[in-house]
């Protein structure tokens, strides 16, 4: 068997040990190298020596297995393993591996390289081509082309890998940017020498400054131009749009005058000289409606906000670079400390977004320095890992098309892509016919292997009428997306015209060669191309997003592109088995669908397949709070159900300024409760609620599943917590993992605004055995894997790795309970507890296990010195302002900042943070005013969404 080893891996005093062991392996000895699998985890170790390990796994491409070497475990420490992430290992407990164990359970991948001894690693192993590896090692400013299924991104994560300093990745969709993000992050890797940020376009822009309303999309300007489309009926909305984005907007060094544009060469615009002047009236009335209506175009905001973005970055990788606007590119090259220290991207082909991208136009930013223009390298990657060999050849052939019609586009989009996938897969037509798409739909609609293309947003309703599966998207919505069944529903029978043009004059001996030539259009005034780009470029992004089948739905089955294609009809018998998907595998496409903003769809999912039903029990959220607390306080109520609810309510969340309240108003039970508070009373009524209301969260999977099943994975229970919440109070790790398993949402927030990472800190904080047992195994699966803020109008984004991030996520999760009776010993000290101190932080820190908290991270003096570097008014840079002192070491969340949530609607909102925190319920007793906390939160009160100022010292 052979043995690759991790890139970079040194094996350093350890190198003759572990050249034996590879040398075992090879020979398929796996006893003389103690071979042991380590349950629960996939992984295996080989004995180095008596006190160290190697730790191993296994892949397969084909019929090849190899053995991965990953890291060497010292001393037996395998708590301090990347990969293991704290995982419990008893060794005296583990069993001897066989040779065929190995094959049996080894990870199929995509590719293995028959002569490279090195992989890389991000979510999986990877093995790099020729062509990845020569990229790999070229030095920057660098420009990378290839299409979909190229391995392109994950090229670009591991060069980013190498560089120092403040690194970026940038690129226009947050999924994208988040996905890249968990991969990079993947397996629990840091790099010491480099702080990496990963934004979307718009989130780079809020680093700059957080515009004011809503970015404007299509769809809304669609609706604004049909108030203007009787003087406009020589053009549509979206040539429009793609106008004003990518041509009159788009220039980095401004947006273009009425003279300037009205001089553009034919090829330059969309529209004929003597109609854009109305256009360029039109756009002057469009930049009216946005500010009319808080509205902003992100690529206008790129020129005015030129003059806040500074050199900062040290290296920049820009991805899918073809969706941004010259003057968005230049935007963030402009935050660059060093010219050329860059990476870029992308695929022309996959162009959708207007913005009239061309290469051409991104090496003319380039061109101005002769000496980055000369340093600068282009490289092609023309293999493709992901779609079948038939959904290959259908795209290529679509290229041949567009360059046989239209010339080349530019030298670098110039290029075929070559399959390396072993299945041959499968392209067909199918007639528009009634009982072809009954059965169509009959045998696809439970699958979350199928889903449906269009290619537009107002053709969904017409495919919605036929098909019944949610997973119905437009061209833009699917881009980003791959599933192993697509089917194309009236694409080109939709636009005939459209597909006519894009084929005229192109015959099928035109198409045969295997490469395309570099030419370009006979006619410089012929602006075809620009005409009809999207439609060529959206079938290729259709045809794309299929990686093993594609079913083509048209009833003009002869079109001409079709017969060019060479997709060919089977007759209308279809030869597929229905499918069908498990409820877990449509709730986990929920979800996914929404983390990717396809909120549409995953709604779909809910209604149709999932048919949550509300939960039958009363939810004590705000609204039934407020309305209990009024019935509560009134002197004039005689039923005692309003009292008891509250009190249950306080006594499950610590509130003990109500229990208060209702004593002040003589209330027997509260009395009595209150009375006998420390001696185990509180604690007692908590245990008999968790009885009667959570109990099945401790240990139980099955029913709680069964709920789920009823009224959805993120359900609220009667405390208004999801199951998630519970099972990780609760420490249930194989209930927490179910739950994941089955798209159960991290970012949900109960009342107080606690995530299931803030169930998981209170719980450690306050309880030892929690955070030395079920902590290290909960903790990172549920832990957001970064926290935005907004500070004086700047997105601050704090990474798990930044000494930030853990204490303010520990203020989050406690402040609720700040001055609770329930979680502080000295009573006295309750009274005046201004805010959080470090000791009250540090709380069990040093059960923490090392993947979460570092050694070196555990002293006092470490958290005051994070404490102090990102209070209001420290000189730290950069200066972070997060917290503020209310007093000498006791600080409390800046009430100037405000949080990006995900509501449970799936929107993403910036909230101000005690909004979030449901300050005003913490504090509320019976409507007199400021409670326990008194002096400190009163002032909170007075000051959340207004400019911070230090506390008068008064107060105190």
């Amino acid at each position: 068997m052979d043995v690759l080893t991790y890139a970079g891996f040194d094996p350093g005093k350890w190198r003759k040990k572990l050249d034996k062991l590879v040398e075992a392996i090879g020979r398929d000895d796996f006893r003389s190298a103690d071979l042991k699998k380590l349950a629960p985890t996939t992984y295996y170790r080989l004995k180095l020596d008596d006190a160290s390990r190697v730790l191993v796994r296994f892949v397969r491409h084909r019929d090849r297995t190899v053995c991965l070497v990953l890291e060497i475990i010292e001393h037996h420490a395998y708590d301090k393993s990347r990969f293991l992430r704290g995982a419990k290992i008893d060794e005296s407990r583990i069993e001897e591996a066989t040779p065929a164990q190995a094959r049996d359970e080894a990870e199929p991948v995509r590719y293995l390289h028959p002569g490279r001894a090195a992989f890389h690693m991000l979510d999986k192993p990877l093995s790099f081509d020729d062509a990845q590896e020569a990229i790999y090692r070229q030095h920057p400013p660098l420009i990378i082309v290839g299409a979909a299924g190229s391995g392109k991104t994950a090229l670009t994560l591991e060069k980013l890998r190498q560089a120092e300093g403040e690194v970026l990745y940038v690129t226009l969709s947050p999924w994208l940017a988040r996905n890249a993000r968990d991969l990079y992050h993947a397996h629990g890797y840091e790099n010491p020498a480099q702080e990496a940020q990963f934004l979307s376009f718009r989130e780079f822009l809020e680093t700059l400054r957080v515009p004011s309303g809503r970015e404007v999309d299509f769809a809304t300007f669609q609706g604004w131009f049909a108030r203007h489309r009787q003087q406009y009926r020589f053009t549509e909305a979206h040539p429009c749009f793609e106008e004003f984005r990518g041509v009159i907007g788009s220039r980095p060094d401004g947006v273009l005058g009425r003279e300037a544009y009205l001089a553009l060469g034919p090829r330059q615009s969309i529209y004929e000289p003597d109609q854009r002047g109305a256009i360029h009236d039109l756009f002057g009335k469009y930049r009216s409606w946005l500010k009319e209506n808080d509205l902003f175009d992100s690529n206008l905001i790129a020129h005015e906000w030129r003059q806040l973005a500074e050199p900062r970055y040290d290296f920049v990788v820009i991805d899918e670079v073809q969706d941004l606007t010259s003057a968005q590119l230049a935007l963030i090259l402009r935050t660059l400390r060093t010219p050329g220290h860059f990476l870029l991207c992308g695929d022309s082909n996959q162009i959708v977004h207007p913005n009239f991208f061309s290469w051409s136009a991104v090496k003319s930013l380039f061109w101005a320095d002769p000496a980055l223009a000369e340093r600068q390298t282009l490289a092609v990657l023309d293999a493709n890992y992901r779609n079948t060999s038939e959904i290959t050849r259908v795209a290529n052939t679509l290229l041949k098309i567009k360059q046989a019609r239209f010339g080349s586009v530019d030298r670098e989009s110039n290029h075929l892509v070559r399959s390396v996938a072993d299945a041959a897969g499968e392209a067909r037509l199918l007639p528009d016919k009634d009982a072809v798409l009954r059965d169509l739909d009959a045998r696809t609609r439970a699958s979350t292997r199928f889903a449906v293309l269009v290619l537009r947003d107002e053709d969904k309703e017409a495919a919605r009428a036929v098909f019944h599966t949610p997973l119905v998207f437009s061209v833009h919505e699917a881009k980003g997306l791959e599933y192993p069944n697509i089917i194309l529903y009236r694409f080109i029978s939709g636009q005939r015209g459209a597909f006519a043009e894009i084929c005229d004059g192109v015959d099928a001996a035109s198409l045969e060669r295997d490469t395309l030539d570099y030419r370009r259009a006979k006619d410089k005034h012929d602006r075809s191309l620009e005409l009809w780009k999207f439609y060529v470029n959206a079938l290729y992004v259709a045809i794309t997003r299929a990686v093993e089948r594609l079913y083509v739905i048209e009833s003009d089955q002869a079109h001409p592109l079709l017969r060019l294609l060479d997709i060919r009809a089977h007759g209308d018998e279809l030869d597929m088995q229905a499918a069908k998907s498990s409820r877990e595998e449509w709730e986990r496409e929920a979800q996914r669908l929404a983390l990717q903003g396809k909120q549409e769809q995953a709604t779909a999912i809910r209604q149709s397949i999932l048919k949550d039903r509300p939960v039958p029990w009363p939810v004590w959220n705000e609204e039934l709070l407020r309305a209990t607390m009024r019935q509560a306080y009134d002197p004039k109520q005689v039923s005692t159900k309003p009292r008891q609810l509250l009190m249950d309510f306080a006594i499950w969340h610590h509130a003990e300024n109500h229990i208060e309240a209702m004593v002040e108003q003589g209330w027997p039970n509260a009395i009595q409760l209150l009375r006998r508070w420390r001696d185990g009373s509180a604690d007692r009524a908590r245990q008999s609620l968790k009885t009667r209301y959570f109990g099945l969260y401790d240990r139980n999977v099955k029913d709680v599943l069964f709920q789920c099943d009823q009224y959805g994975v993120d359900h609220r229970n009667v405390a208004d917590a999801t199951p998630l919440m519970f099972a990780v109070e609760a420490g249930n790790v194989p209930l927490v993992e179910a739950l994941l398993d089955r798209g159960a949402d991290i970012a949900q927030r109960d009342l107080f605004g606690q995530t299931a990472q803030s169930y998981a800190l209170a719980r450690a904080a306050r309880d030892a055995d929690y955070a030395q047992g079920p902590f290290a195994r909960v903790y990172p699966l549920v832990a957001l894997p970064d926290l935005d803020v907004e500070v004086d109008g700047r997105l601050v984004r704090l990474g798990a790795h930044q000494g930030e991030y853990l204490l303010f996520q520990l203020m989050l999760a406690g402040l609720k309970t700040l001055a609770s009776l329930s979680y502080n010993d000295d009573i006295s000290d309750v009274s005046r507890r201004a805010g959080f101190d470090a000791a009250y932080l540090m709380r069990n820190i040093a059960h923490f296990p090392r993947a979460i908290w570092h050694e070196d991270r555990r002293k006092r003096v470490y958290f005051n010195g994070v404490l102090a570097r990102a209070e209001i008014g420290s000189s730290y840079a950069p200066a972070r302002k997060l917290w503020l002192r209310m007093r000498n070491g006791n600080y409390l969340p800046n009430p100037a900042l405000r949080l990006r949530v995900r509501t449970r609607a799936g929107e993403e909102q910036w909230q101000p943070i005690y909004h979030v925190l449901n300050l005003a319920m913490v504090e509320q007793g019976n409507g007199r005013g400021p409670g326990r906390l008194g002096p400190a939160y009163r002032f909170l009160l007075e000051q959340a969404g207004i400019a911070p100022a230090p506390p008068p010292p008064e107060i105190y």
